[in-house]
């Protein structure tokens, strides 16, 4: 293995007093012996990495899947997205167990381990995913912002709410978010402080949201006679498309800017060998379990208010929004944006915090406070979002090379979580080890299918479609 200091941990790191760091794993011992109330109470209260990938897939993206799973296919679909969150956390929890055994940013050493180019098409594929995908945030936001402007009577729907007010609220939410982004992902890159400082609003943000579309379904209620009898939330569609969906969402619960995010998160905050079963219950406590009790109450929200929908209809989040009227009135409505205002609020400053990351390996550079401010700006101009959507060939090519990636991404992370000659004992044997390597496999299987229908449709489609798309004859000419 590499001695090679300069690769181990971060100058955060630095930041973080030795002390205190030794006192918390005296602390994290002691939990071993602990009654399990005691146990989860005491690592809740030391959770972090996994909030910022709990705001980071909880953005537009697990807003509109949530929306048309529960629009479309009702209580039946319940089951998908704790599935899908469990395999993509138990990769996560592989790739956290080498960089915490190791030590070492796992850029330079799975490049050194693996393969150098493969590499950098995962940072490569983080930095595009973290653009592209950071223009959509700021349309949910501004959309939602339009549309408690037009129940406060301050817009009218028209021209897409693009009126001069319409305009003025759209860059507003959308220069709103992008100063608090800049002030909470700053502060990360500064110190120790500032780390948890931005875990807090990170939890604020989540909390927000839960509590949004919790409101929802206990006004709303859960049908029991109708969970019954979709087997308790355990259904499949019986349609080609049903089932593509199904297995789409299985395979994408966890994109690949989330990958290369989490492993820098758990370096940043000092932790190391004696913090790996504290980074599973981070995984659990704050990645899983605030992902299946946001989608959950989403999925139940517009079984509740607007299913049955015909799959052909298409429906946007706000949309699901206006929809909540009929049954809740108006405060329905307003609950609705205000959760995804928050939504998109945690996923955006997440896509800063690991381009800020990202880019500085990807360069070789050393970090300093300076450059991981300046590279988290790089997603900034997904602001653009909030009045405009990305021209297609950027999605296009962004899914080309981020789906192409994740299941290859996955492959990395196997084979190093599997390598003695890495981690050594690390590795694990008997059953146990067993069955974490099928889950494993399981897990890098739904990756590859669900990249596969949706390079199909976000990116094969797409390209036909635009071909066979008729050429405008100029006016002067018709």
């Amino acid at each position: 293995m590499s001695e090679d200091k300069s690769q181990k941990g971060l100058p955060m790191t630095g930041k973080w007093d030795p002390a205190i760091l030794a006192k918390e794993v005296a602390e994290l011992d002691a939990l071993e012996t602990a009654p399990f109330g005691t146990k989860v109470k005491g690592y809740l209260k030391r959770t972090g990495p996994g909030l910022l990938q709990s705001a980071m897939t909880l953005g537009a993206g697990s807003a509109a899947a949530s929306i048309v799973a529960g629009a479309y296919y009702g209580y039946s679909l319940l089951w998908v997205q704790p599935l899908a969150m469990f395999l993509g956390i138990m990769m996560l929890g592989a790739l956290g167990k080498v960089v915490l055994t190791s030590g070492e940013r796992p850029y330079k050493a799975f490049g050194r381990e693996i393969n150098k180019p493969l590499i950098f098409l995962w940072a490569l594929g983080t930095v595009m995913a973290s653009v592209i995908w950071h223009f959509p945030q700021y349309g949910l936001a501004a959309g939602a912002a339009r549309d408690l402007a037009i129940q406060m009577g301050g817009i009218t729907e028209n021209a897409d709410g693009f009126t001069g007010v319409g305009l003025a609220t759209s860059w507003g939410i959308g220069l709103l978010i992008l100063g608090i982004n800049i002030s909470t992902t700053w502060n990360y890159g500064k110190d120790a402080k500032g780390i948890k400082i931005y875990e807090w609003f990170l939890r604020g943000t989540i909390a927000i949201v839960v509590l949004m579309f919790g409101a929802v379904v206990v006004k709303t209620g859960i049908k029991v006679d109708v969970l019954k009898e979709c087997n308790w939330g355990f259904g499949m569609p019986t349609t080609a498309k049903g089932v593509t969906t199904v297995l789409g969402a299985i395979g994408a619960a966890v994109g690949i800017n989330m990958t290369f995010l989490y492993p820098y998160t758990l370096l940043a905050k000092g932790w190391g060998k004696s913090h790996r079963k504290l980074m599973r219950w981070d995984l659990a406590l704050s990645m899983f379990l605030p992902f299946i009790l946001v989608t959950s109450l989403i999925i139940i929200a517009m079984a509740n208010t607007v299913y049955p929908l015909d799959p052909s209809t298409p429906l946007k989040p706000l949309d699901a929004a206006q929809a909540l009227v009929q049954t809740m009135g108006p405060i329905g409505r307003v609950i609705f944006d205000l959760g995804f205002i928050a939504m998109t609020c945690g996923a955006i400053s997440t896509h800063m915090v690991v381009c800020g990351f990202t880019i500085c390996e990807m360069f070789g550079l050393e970090y300093t406070t300076k450059r991981f401010r300046m590279f988290a700006l790089v997603p900034a101009i997904g602001i653009l979002g909030v009045i405009t959507n990305t021209p297609m060939w950027m999605p296009v090519a962004a899914s080309a090379v981020c789906l192409t990636m994740l299941p290859i991404a996955y492959v990395i992370f196997f084979i190093m979580n599997n390598k003695r000659s890495y981690i050594g004992d690390a590795v694990g044997t008997g059953w146990k080890h067993a069955l974490v390597n099928i889950i494993l496999l399981v897990a890098i299987a739904m990756a590859t299918i669900g990249a596969a229908i949706k390079i199909k449709g976000g990116v094969i489609d797409k390209v036909r479609n635009a071909r066979k798309a008729p050429v405008e004859q100029p006016a002067e000419l018709k």
